[in-house]
């Protein structure tokens, strides 16, 4: 069987992985000054940041159409793939996902859409882990995304809750913290909701908790730094693992500038992780 695998760009992954396994990205919309962009295109995510918080009006997101997950799927089924794995960023999230399960559904027994109850790498990593299976068949897959989840940590570092209450996107952390913009809020995402977890209010503070999170997973298959145009912050973070638990830290880590899809939501200057523990860690 050959399987095609379908995401959308809140994943994160990076365009030289996406190329490796042969993944259809599909771009989320970003709308700014009245004009659309598609994710990653016509609008570098050093530049967004660096203007977002002047923008006005304030920039909003939209999920992509339709039609552009039929025309990725129709694409992948005419080059010979007999299955699909379309898998996206969390429903509680996005619309993303309701457009992919209607296009799917001109495709009968072709597609199966995942919600991934994450976002960015969180989501990127159940992406990889189901390419990394393709060869062995939709049900290899399929555990292969599915033990990922179980073993996933996606944890962030919010610099300002501004943009999170401008959203509306999680109504009960904002209902709990919105008074309070000047606090550093951490988060967790697991299974498509956003948790407050603690607060600060330093940076510096709130850099050593985000720190003690990621040591507390212990061993790791897989990790990402995540930060809305914080470089600084996420190699001082990425610093902190190795000199305290190298040998727990995986070789191939992603230092991912957060896209601007998210980061619209999220504010600039937001540091945080998404890691997967190891299959014998867990087992422990």
């Amino acid at each position: 069987m050959k399987l095609g695998i379908v995401t959308d760009s809140t994943s994160d992954i990076p365009d030289y992985l996406a190329e490796q396994y042969a993944l259809e990205v599909v771009p989320s919309l970003l709308i700014l000054n009245g004009k659309e962009y598609a994710d990653g295109i016509g609008l570098s995510r050093e530049d967004f940041y660096n203007q977002l918080n002047t923008l006005h009006p304030y920039p909003t997101t939209a999920a992509p159409s339709i039609g552009n997950f039929a025309t990725r799927y129709q694409s992948l089924l005419s080059h010979g793939c007999d299955h699909i794995l379309s898998i996206h960023v969390a429903e509680t999230l996005s619309a993303t996902i309701d457009s992919a399960r209607q296009a799917a559904a001109d495709f009968p027994n072709k597609i199966t859409v995942i919600d991934s109850g994450s976002l960015s790498l969180g989501l990127g990593f159940q992406v990889l882990a189901a390419a990394e299976s393709a060869e062995l068949g939709l049900q290899a897959a399929l555990d292969a995304v599915e033990s990922t989840r179980k073993r996933l940590s996606v944890f962030a570092a919010l610099d300002t809750l501004e943009n999170l209450k401008r959203s509306g996107r999680v109504p009960g952390v904002i209902a709990k913290f919105g008074g309070l913009l000047s606090i550093k809020l951490l988060v967790e995402i697991r299974n498509g909701h956003v948790r407050a977890v603690g607060a600060t209010r330093t940076t510096k503070q709130s850099n050593q908790r985000i720190l003690n999170l990621l040591l507390e997973i212990g061993e790791m298959e897989r990790l990402a730094i995540l930060h809305t145009n914080a470089p600084a912050r996420a190699k001082e973070l990425l610093r902190g693992a190795m000199e305290r638990q190298h040998k727990s830290v995986p070789r191939d880590i992603l230092l991912i500038n957060v896209t601007p899809v998210i980061g619209a939501h999220l504010g600039a200057n937001g540091l945080g992780f998404a890691a997967v523990k190891s299959v014998i860690a867990s087992e422990r």
